[in-house]
């Protein structure tokens, strides 16, 4: 019998590292975001309107990729860290994406060993994930007093990069609703948090900008006090 005396359960209040991808099509012409709504009976954003993302499960370090992510957004991810969740994040970010939208960012390639349940259906034909087309752009820790707290890292992805159908959401699991792809001009009127509206505005700014930013906004909402910084990396002058 499952030990459910409360030392036991988990403490749903603790800060968990979590992945959330901006997909953005048709960035230099007409820019559109993929956006889906949280069921109205969830614990964190009920109803809201947000991106595909999630919490790094503990297994998304052992997960292979094709590519990693390009090396100053790895370092940028590196900073004000305790440990290098580089690997992780970009891999939940990806499995979030999937999992949510149906949607695959992936190269051809054969696993080295039969993909966990997770991963099964990407894996069909061959698919490996490949980070080097995320761009980390905006980081945010939720502030104190909510039912679930996440240190969110968010990842820019152009939509060329992804391999399957852009609006075949059949895959998708019910987590989201009414996925679509939304004007990047009109998103913020739909019923948003406020941390995505706040990088809402930041993506309108990089819209057209194809090189990864030279510095990531933080929101760091901690206990004592919330801070916004910027993240340089540690091989960068301040």
């Amino acid at each position: 019998m499952a030990d459910t005396s409360p030392a036991a359960l988990p403490d749903k209040t603790a800060i968990r590292d979590a992945a959330t991808v901006i997909v953005l099509r048709d960035r230099t012409t007409a820019p559109q975001i993929l956006m889906g709504q949280r069921g109205a009976k969830a614990a964190f954003m009920p109803s809201k309107f947000v991106f595909p993302g999630g919490a790094v499960d503990p297994e998304d370090a052992q997960v292979p990729l094709a590519q990693s992510m390009n090396a100053l957004c790895r370092d940028r991810l590196r900073e004000d860290s305790a440990t290098d969740r580089s690997h992780a994040l970009a891999v939940a970010a990806i499995r979030e994406l999937w999992e949510e939208t149906g949607l695959r960012l992936s190269q051809p390639g054969e696993w080295q060993s039969t993909p966990s349940p997770d991963w099964a259906g990407f894996a069909q034909g061959d698919h490996l994930p490949t980070a080097a087309p995320l761009q980390f752009v905006f980081r945010a820790i939720t502030p104190p007093g909510r039912p679930r707290r996440f240190d969110a890292r968010f990842f820019l992805l152009d939509a060329d990069a992804i391999t399957s159908d852009l609006d075949d959401f059949s895959l998708a699991s019910d987590e989201l609703s009414h996925l679509h792809w939304v004007p990047l001009a009109e998103a913020r009127a739909l019923d948003l948090p406020f941390i995505t509206e706040v990088v809402l505005a930041e993506i309108a700014q990089r819209a057209a900008t194809l090189e990864p930013p030279a510095s990531v906004p933080f929101f760091r909402n901690d206990d004592e006090e919330s801070l916004f910084l910027r993240l340089y990396g540690r091989d960068q002058d301040r």
